[in-house]
């Protein structure tokens, strides 16, 4: 065991713990990794149920679709007020640039899937999993550069 030495006298509080706490979550970094996880799970949550819900009626490249769009319309609040808190601009013109991003990264499970589904032959939700895995870092970079940015300082 490791004996550890406080810097603060005894008696005396320190809240250095929570103010680091809070200002690592303040960070557009760590809150958007957050909402980038929540909206992961989500978006694989909703696919899932809608797979299950389809019992192969219908293909998984248009629950994949839906499954996408319903995602987007929950969390694009969280992204706008939460990780780039933006206010004052419209909320509609805010969601169009947000969906565009989006639609970017559903092509690339519209692309990816049949890839890794069909010719390779990965379970479609682990084949799912690992085109989530492989987006944040750019989406990142493209909604804190493009769809977030503050258009009054352009």
């Amino acid at each position: 065991m490791v004996d550890l030495k406080s810097r603060t006298k005894r008696g005396e509080e320190t809240s250095f713990g929570w103010r680091a706490l809070i200002a690592a979550l303040g960070a557009h970094r760590i809150t958007y990794l957050l909402a980038g996880a929540m909206t992961a799970v989500v978006y694989y949550v909703l696919l899932g149920l809608a797979l299950l819900a389809a019992e192969h009626s219908a293909p998984y490249l248009v629950l994949v679709v839906a499954s996408h769009f319903v995602t987007v319309v929950l969390v694009y609040p969280v992204y706008r007020i939460v990780v780039f808190r933006v206010s004052g601009e419209s909320w509609l013109s805010g969601y169009l640039r947000f969906y565009a991003v989006g639609l970017s990264f559903l092509g690339a499970s519209l692309v990816g899937l049949p890839i890794l589904v069909e010719i390779a032959g990965m379970p479609l939700m682990l084949a799912q999993g690992v085109i989530i895995l492989a987006s944040p870092s750019l989406s990142y970079l493209i909604h804190r550069t493009w769809t977030f940015r503050d258009r009054r300082n352009v």
